[in-house]
């Protein structure tokens, strides 16, 4: 057994059918918090407001003005909201952009934070942060940004429409196999990648099925996210938090596109990691079945789909190359980086060779 260092995050995990409705109030009262501040996006109100009747006298203030990739102006009209509410907590309700704006709040003001996912994106068990101002998009990783309790209840995701459900899934496949190979990786983080890469292809294949996915893909994106928090941050990530906050890209189908293009690349320097992700999906090539579930799931072929331009990969090709861990399994110099982007723009695996 090689060494490593593996941190335990702090954080409760409440989940099963139901349990928003049955284990939140409980869960707020748990806390302590008598004043909270509900962020929430305006496509998700309907849940919020099906979940707060039971808490409406412990709501001091609702924000909706969440927006993709956190803006800064939009964490810092969050920050203020919470402070003129006066508020104690912040509970989260919604997807990626949601939680990571509540994070915001915490980030400025120490408040603890109850999340409630609708979509997998995972954020919601991580320490990481990121917020966006003038095209560029930063991240970094705060303790007081990690939510205190998440309440994961599939009921909540079973109305999401499959195509952003797909995406959502995909993008937190991303987590999983970036977790190989991601500078914090270690044998504990990469059991749970692991298993979260088995659960969330079982539920994209039975997605792409039209049957019941939920519970499944909802434990992907718990162990998904879980493995990120550790592993951290790489190649993948850097390459669509670049592009995310340069163009306001749609955070999970970029995430989805970029998958199988950052796995052929890394491919021949993580041969172990490709035969566990490979044998995770009961596929012996996981490059081609990450592609061939994405076209069964309507995702796009390439960022060209999502309105990217040639010209616009080769003006940021140097800025991700800047910010790719040095460990990462194949050298990922700007050179590299344009030959896997251009890759990902026409949606063809043959520019990856």
């Amino acid at each position: 057994m090689r060494e490593f260092g593996y941190e335990a995050l702090p954080g409760r995990i409440v989940f099963g059918p139901g349990v928003s409705r049955s284990r939140l109030p409980a869960e707020i009262e748990r806390l302590g918090a008598t004043r909270l501040l509900v962020v929430t996006s305006p496509d998700r109100q309907r849940h919020a407001a099906d979940l707060l009747d039971a808490l409406s006298d412990r709501i001091a203030a609702v924000f909706t003005g969440v927006r993709p990739h956190v803006p800064a102006e939009v964490a810092r009209a969050a920050r203020e909201r919470a402070a003129a509410a006066n508020a104690d907590a912040v509970l989260s309700i919604g997807g990626g952009s949601t939680t990571g704006t509540a994070k915001a709040i915490a980030r400025g003001t120490g408040l603890p934070i109850v999340a409630v996912p609708t979509t997998y994106a995972g954020s919601e068990v991580t320490p990481v942060w990121g917020m966006t101002e003038d095209g560029r998009k930063q991240t970094g990783t705060d303790p007081r940004v990690l939510p205190r309790v998440v309440v994961y209840d599939p009921d909540l995701v079973r109305s999401l429409p499959e195509k952003l459900a797909a995406a959502s899934g995909l993008n937190a496949m991303a987590h999983c196999v970036e977790a190989f190979w991601a500078p914090g990786r270690n044998p504990i983080s990469a059991l749970a990648a692991e298993e979260g890469v088995r659960a969330l292809g079982s539920g994209l294949r039975a997605l792409a099925d039209s049957a019941d996915a939920a519970e499944s893909l909802l434990y992907g994106a718990y162990l998904a996210g879980s493995a990120f928090a550790v592993a951290g941050s790489g190649l993948h990530h850097k390459i669509c938090h670049v592009l995310g906050g340069a163009y306001d890209l749609p955070h999970a189908r970029t995430h989805a596109i970029v998958l199988p293009h950052v796995l052929a690349f890394n491919a021949s320097g993580a041969p172990e990691a490709v035969a566990r992700i490979g044998r995770a999906l009961g596929d012996a090539e996981p490059v081609a079945a990450l592609r061939d579930l994405a076209k069964r799931l309507g995702i796009p072929a390439g960022l060209r789909d999502l309105g990217v331009t040639r010209a616009q990969l080769d003006d940021v090709a140097d800025r991700i190359a800047a910010v790719v861990p040095p460990d990462n399994p194949v050298p990922a110099d700007a050179t590299a980086v344009r030959a896997l982007l251009a890759a990902a723009w026409s949606g063809t695996p043959e520019e990856n060779s």
